[in-house]
């Protein structure tokens, strides 16, 4: 990212953007889900780091994957929140399982659309199991973040 800014005009966080995970952010602007993968023993990573956990290499690709999995857990954060945040409570944070490894997990948010609010979803109506796809709403000029439908 090359301004300093650490949150939206809204009140919401930007995420930090490093060398490492320049392939994932670079991917979801363009709508795809990718995976850092070893360049070695091929085994899927994240977050993307600079050596493999299994094999220890230093080798790295990023792989297309299908951007479907399930809902592996979820919480409702309440306040205290940071004032953006606290503007949009009570809202969902899910951990999604991918399909391709269900030991990789993402964070995100379960909204009805692509420009869904992240407050739209009833909390009482999400399931651990259930299955989600992503979708990648700009939230700042260059960021896209990964947030989740239903299937």
């Amino acid at each position: 990212m090359s301004d300093a800014r650490v949150m939206t005009e809204d009140g919401f966080l930007i995420p930090l953007q490093d060398e490492d995970g320049a392939g994932f952010w670079e991917g979801a602007l363009q709508g795809e889900l990718r995976i850092q993968a070893c360049g070695n023993c091929e085994r899927f990573r994240h977050p993307p780091r600079p050596m493999c956990p299994h094999c220890r290499s230093t080798e790295a690709t990023w792989r297309d994957v299908t951007g479907e999995g399930t809902i592996w857990s979820f919480v409702v954060p309440h306040p205290p929140l940071l004032e953006g945040y606290a503007a949009v409570a009570p809202y969902n944070v899910i951990v999604v399982a991918i399909d391709e490894d269900p030991t990789i997990r993402l964070v995100g948010n379960l909204v009805a659309s692509e420009d869904g609010a992240i407050n739209e979803i009833d909390p009482e109506s999400i399931r651990i199991g259930e299955p989600v796809r992503v979708v990648f709403p700009r939230i700042d000029e260059g960021v896209a973040l990964p947030r989740w439908t239903r299937k």
